[in-house]
């Protein structure tokens, strides 16, 4: 059975992401889609709007056959990392290719830039130096390099962060030496960062969210950009845990933790900078909101996401030191959800795995895993209080999955 790896977040599953699955599977002409999805803090540094478990059947039911969590070690992190523990779970996993969105559709443009970058690296490493020294914030540094060093419509435009990905997923391919064919497909319509409805049928998730969270009545307008099983399983968990999760609902928590911290014990958190911690300090005993929080922390070095990312460590106590792996690869494949189709799959290649396949937390001791656990627990004070121990408790009692496609 060909199989085709995707890299995902779901959050929540859209139009987009239908396409995006259906043009994946043509193109690497499989018959199973196995997907990587971040757990329940993001990469841009964000809880999911609903939870793993949620996105895993959203998943299940629009076409994936099987689920793997990104471990929090590399899903709340920056591209490089976040690519490299992905394409290491697809590539453990016996996958044949790896399918993403791109505004070109077209992986010359990758491989060009890639070997531009390469070639490049000496003179472009010195000015991004040059334009952090500016104030300016790295990936803007970036870019800015880059551009500073040609002018040819053949390379990609780095600006774009899902070009910016689909780089780090092609030199995770060759860094690891993995037989991953790399793919790419023509993103339809909608801009990653897109705020605002653009067609009748394709939005990103970013307009989506947007419009749950609106006050006046849009949130009932996503139906059109969203498959019937994203729309109903929004609604379901609404319903039970009477919430969506966004920074708002951790703020106390956020707060509480930076109120009991010293500026040495900040330091110890993974990605705080030396001088940051007073900032952020000092931000915590005016701050009355997250959103106004990050408006005093914000400045042009750090970016909007770079800052949320630590700010989600701050939230789970996560310590540089625990940051740092064996290696930068991931070391098991927690199984998250399957179709009939896909238990089939893993009946039949798990032997060849060159991972462990952890289904139950109970037979999986090592400690990277309990970064993920810790997340979770986390993660479950976002809803009221009275519901908290049941969404706490899934981590621990649910088992994968099993869920027939719609």
């Amino acid at each position: 059975m060909n199989t085709v790896g995707l890299i995902v977040e779901y959050n929540p599953f859209h139009n987009g992401h239908a396409f995006h699955l259906s043009a994946s599977k043509e193109a690497a002409n499989a018959e199973i889609v196995i997907a990587v999805m971040s757990g329940n803090f993001l990469q841009r540094g964000e809880p999911a709007l609903v939870s793993k478990w949620y996105r895993t059947k959203m998943a299940l039911l629009n076409g994936v056959d099987i689920v793997f969590e990104l471990p929090y070690r590399f899903a709340v992190q920056k591209a490089e990392i976040f690519a490299n523990g992905a394409v290491s779970i697809l590539d453990a996993a016996g996958c044949d290719a790896v399918c993403f969105g791109s505004e070109s559709g077209d992986l010359s443009s990758f491989l060009e830039t890639i070997d531009f970058i390469d070639k490049q690296k000496q003179e472009l490493e010195e000015n991004i130096h040059r334009f952090i020294d500016t104030g300016v914030s790295y990936p803007k540094a970036v870019s800015l390099a880059y551009h500073q060093l040609t002018d040819s419509n053949s390379y990609l435009d780095l600006a774009k962060p899902n070009n910016i990905l689909g780089i780090e997923y092609i030199r995770a391919i060759k860094k690891q030496k993995s037989s991953l064919k790399p793919i790419t497909v023509v993103r339809k319509n909608a801009n990653y960062h897109d705020e605002h409805f653009a067609s009748e049928t394709i939005a990103s998730a970013t307009s989506i969210r947007k419009a749950i969270f609106l006050k006046d009545g849009e949130q009932n307008s996503i139906g059109q950009y969203v498959p019937a099983p994203t729309e109903q399983l929004l609604s379901e968990y609404l319903n039970k845990y009477q919430v969506f999760h966004q920074w708002e609902n951790y703020w106390n928590y956020l707060q509480f933790r930076l109120l009991q911290c010293t500026s040495a014990e900040l330091r110890e958190i993974y990605e705080v900078e030396e001088g940051l911690e007073n900032r952020i300090l000092a931000a915590a005993l005016i701050a009355g909101s997250f959103h106004e929080f990050m408006e005093k922390i914000k400045t042009k070095r750090y970016t909007w996401t770079r800052l949320q990312r630590l700010c989600v460590h701050i939230l789970t106590n996560t310590k540089k030191g625990q940051m740092a792996g064996p290696s930068d690869k991931a070391s098991y494949l927690r199984l998250l959800g399957m179709t009939p189709r896909g238990k089939e799959y893993l009946n039949k290649r798990k032997k060849d795995f060159s991972l462990p396949l952890v289904s139950k937390l109970s037979s999986y001791k090592e400690k990277e895993i309990q970064l993920d656990l810790k997340a979770a627990r986390v993660y479950s004070l976002g809803v009221a209080p009275h519901l908290v121990k049941d969404l706490m408790n899934k981590e621990f009692n649910q088992p994968p999955l099993l869920i027939e496609k719609g």
